[in-house]
């Protein structure tokens, strides 16, 4: 059973699923169907909403649609359940947030858990780097998202969540051989560095704060924070790496600071859309109790 206009289930489904025809898998109609639906919905309000490439994406128009449907599907979900109708695979209360990829791997899925046991939510994790995850807020891909950016988007709300604090590492034997004489513009433009990805900025950040030069060392991308921190450990390169994912590769003697005593702080916040959702406010409660747990508050 769903709520929503059948020309609106069809357009989510279009940009959830990437494409006409898994929404029609989803929603068990032809992809003929759905085509038709999208059609309808775009004669309705005058403008195309859908570019249709592989993945399907929303055009600008598609994207203030898509914010809209976005709360109106948690609002369906929490209606139903207030009825106590329970859902169809179409219609589960399934919430789509943003977060980076060092707090999935350390600290938010406790959170999930947590919702998921007590509540039964399912969720669209999106992983981006918390410099850019509101960029999927703004286009109404996700509800909600981790992010750097304290200034709340238009229409959004902002909890601070805490500082997640990263250290400059790599082996010793890494350390031993590229700072033997310190870190400075010399070591750091010939010392491989490993980064996340091309949104990565953190590295840099850390070599800003040493030397105002312009280097161009060697580079590894590793998108994983796992192996990031293992890649470190075997000597593939310096990395900067979360803190809460060090005290055993430290204890064990397989990772070193490379530069004792520095370190790049990152504060966190939880941005979401501004509407009256029960669901919305448990996950920003929940969120907010496992980061105050994980995560240095600053005072």
């Amino acid at each position: 059973m769903s709520l929503l206009n059948p020309q609106l289930s069809a357009f989510a489904a279009v940009l959830d699923e990437g494409s006409f025809e898994a929404a029609a898998r989803r929603l068990a109609v032809t992809p003929s169907a759905i085509s038709q639906r999208i059609k309808s919905l775009e004669d309705r309000l005058g403008q195309v909403l859908i570019l249709r490439r592989s993945p399907c994406t929303a055009t600008p128009a598609g994207q203030r649609l898509l914010r809209s449907v976005q709360q109106l599907r948690l609002l369906e979900a929490e209606t139903l359940h207030d009825f106590h109708v329970v859902p169809d695979g179409s219609t589960s209360a399934t919430i789509a947030i943003a977060v980076n990829a060092d707090s999935l791997t350390t600290w938010f899925l406790s959170a999930l858990a947590t919702l998921h046991a007590g509540d039964g939510l399912l969720f669209d994790v999106r992983v981006e780097d918390q410099d850019h995850s509101t960029d999927l807020l703004r286009d109404g891909s996700v509800l909600g998202a981790v992010t750097a950016i304290a200034q709340p988007l238009p229409g959004c709300n902002v909890k601070k969540l805490g500082v997640m604090r990263y250290v400059p590492v790599a082996s010793p034997a890494f350390v031993d051989r590229h700072f033997a004489d310190g870190v400075n513009a010399s070591s750091l433009g010939q010392a491989p560095m490993l980064v996340f990805n091309r949104k990565d900025a953190l590295q840099w950040r850390f070599v800003h704060s040493v030397t105002r030069a312009r280097l161009t060392p060697p580079m590894h991308y590793l998108p994983s924070s796992t192996a990031f921190v293992e890649g470190a450990a075997l000597g593939l390169g310096w990395a900067m790496a979360p803190e809460s994912m060090l005290e055993r590769p430290f204890a064990e003697g397989r990772l070193k600071p490379i530069a004792p005593g520095r370190r790049l702080d990152v504060p966190l916040y939880w941005q979401h859309w501004a509407i009256r959702s029960a669901t919305l406010a448990r996950l920003t409660d929940t969120l907010q109790q496992a980061a105050r747990q994980a995560l240095r508050q600053s005072r």
